[in-house]
């Protein structure tokens, strides 16, 4: 191919694909990187920091457990002095709740993240475990009460389920700061009735506060004095609470010693109860299985809820027990949550955990027993 005349030929070495292009160096983008870096630098400091930073929680945790038919560093859990009792085998095991984090030591945000991750952990706000205007050693204190009260009524639950006399009396061991029972009621007064209803033990208080509305009438003993008092109560955390700690006085016929040292609480009351009325009766009531379970206990025999049942069902599966005793009113904690391994049975009174274990111990078919119909948590 020929050019067209007057147009001199373009030299083969000026032809290009492109166009030439002149590379000045990157500056701005370079300090556009460098900026970037540095900001998610700062930005991982500060997660790091926030990270360490005190949180407003505190984590339930599975605790220690203990069987009642064994012993502890301090000795036998259950000592038997003036009745006869016979051996026994298999576990009743309780179950603990340990909590972490405090206002005094409170956990960390990474701490909450790992328990966020764990089934078996329960998050739940700093306030709700450690109300502000009680202290940490006013907490403990109202535990080691309440642990009291549960063996004594698991004592007194016991021995009336064998058809022993027992004698009953209910004392104010403390009143709380700032709560409607202060300047009303005093350390010592022996409360007769609430609301018209006889007293037997502290759980028929709390029954009897909660089944009316408006202000409690206590019926006292004050000294030689007889009082009538009126109370308003608060509700804290769901419950009625006039602010005092009832501390239950029975009479046995013969002496009971439970010791569990640095636990407290009222959740091991039915399993106390069902390991006083074991060592009392021939034969083992388990025939050698391992139970656990969890529940309050009142004098005659009702069985309450607890807190943190779903760390108490793992704590019961890494101590080796295959059937667990739940309150009935836990059954909504317990569905959906159980363990593999693990038989859930409900119990609403000491006779329901009996007939459970008794079936189970006699190789019966224990279908018809209620449970939480609860599927194994995936």
């Amino acid at each position: 191919m020929s050019q067209p005349a007057g147009n001199p030929p373009i030299p083969s070495s000026a032809v290009r694909e492109h166009p030439v292009q002149h590379r000045f160096p990157d500056v701005r983008p370079r300090r556009v990187r460098r900026a970037g870096w540095v900001g998610l630098g700062i930005a991982a400091v500060a997660s790091l920091a926030l990270a360490f930073l005190p949180s407003p929680y505190v984590v339930e945790t599975p605790g220690p457990t203990f069987d009642t038919l064994g012993a502890t560093d301090a000795g036998p859990l259950i000592t038997i002095d003036g009745a006869e009792t016979y051996p026994t085998e298999g576990e009743l095991r309780l179950l603990t709740v340990s909590l972490l984090g405090n206002p005094q030591r409170p956990l960390t945000w990474i701490d909450v993240a790992e328990a966020y991750l764990d089934p078996s952990d329960s998050i739940i706000p700093m306030a709700a475990a450690f109300p502000p205007q009680v202290s940490v050693e006013e907490s403990n204190e109202a535990g080691r009460i309440e642990m009291q009260n549960s063996q004594s009524a698991a004592v007194a639950a016991a021995l009336l389920h064998e058809g022993l006399d027992v004698e009953s009396d209910v004392r104010i061991a403390g009143v709380i700061p700032g709560s409607p029972a202060e300047g009303l009621l005093e350390e010592g007064d022996r409360i007769l009735r609430v609301n018209g209803e006889a007293v037997y033990d502290v759980f028929s208080i709390r029954a009897s506060i909660a089944a009316v509305d408006g202000p409690t009438t206590l019926e006292i003993q004050r000294g030689d004095e007889a009082l009538t008092v009126e109370v308003t109560p608060v509700v804290e955390d769901g419950q009625k609470i006039v602010g005092i700690y009832p501390s239950n006085e029975f009479t046995f016929p013969f002496e009971v010693d439970i010791q569990l040292p640095n636990v407290g609480g009222p959740s091991a009351g039915m399993m106390f109860a069902l390991g006083v009325v074991d060592e009392l009766t021939p034969g083992a009531m388990t025939a050698g299985t391992r139970w656990a379970g969890t529940g309050t206990i009142a004098a005659l025999g009702d069985v309450g809820p607890i807190g943190g049942i779903v760390q108490k069902m793992h704590g019961a599966v890494d101590a080796g027990a295959t059937h667990f005793l739940a309150p009935v009113e836990n059954c909504g904690e317990v569905a959906g949550h159980v363990p593999e391994g693990l038989t859930v049975f409900a119990v609403d009174t000491l006779d329901d955990a009996m007939a459970a274990i008794d079936a189970v111990a006699m190789n019966e078919d224990t279908s018809a027993l209620p449970t939480c119909e609860a599927a194994p948590a995936p």
